[in-house]
């Protein structure tokens, strides 16, 4: 975890990691928001709608834009106060993701950074792009 004061982001800092999709985090997300979701839970029914497989929660795969604010830009003394995602391509288990993100503006009257984030799966196709506001304590 990164322990970045507001004084030492600067804009154009960047950060990245990745992270593989399991079938045990899509049990854990399902458990925790409720959503039953077929698409989601049955390999059957994704592949009777053009999927080649269950596809991965699209809310499970934006949570990997808080662990980004919060563990690496700015790390510790990160408040989220927002996150803007839009999801581009469908995520599969098994596929790894590779978050990055990247310091574009510092609003210093109230301690705010804006990080321009994206997943990447394994091939570099990009699922998802957010604009990430955060305060930093």
């Amino acid at each position: 975890m990164n322990h970045l004061t507001y004084e030492e982001l600067y804009v154009g800092q960047s950060a990245a990691f990745t992270r593989e999709v399991t079938a045990e985090m899509m049990q854990q997300f399902r458990a925790v928001s409720g959503d039953n979701n077929p698409l989601h839970v049955s390999s059957d029914f994704a592949r009777d709608h053009g999927f080649s497989d269950r596809v991965v929660y699209g809310m499970l795969t934006a949570s990997l834009y808080s662990c980004l604010a919060g563990e690496h830009l700015p790390g510790e003394h990160c408040l989220l106060q927002c996150v803007h995602s839009d999801f581009l391509h469908p995520v599969f288990i098994g596929d790894t993701l590779r978050v990055e993100g990247k310091i574009t503006e510092k609003n210093d009257s109230v301690r705010q950074i804006i990080v321009k984030a994206a997943i990447r799966n394994q091939d570099g196709k990009k699922v998802s792009k957010a604009r990430i506001e955060a305060g930093v304590l």
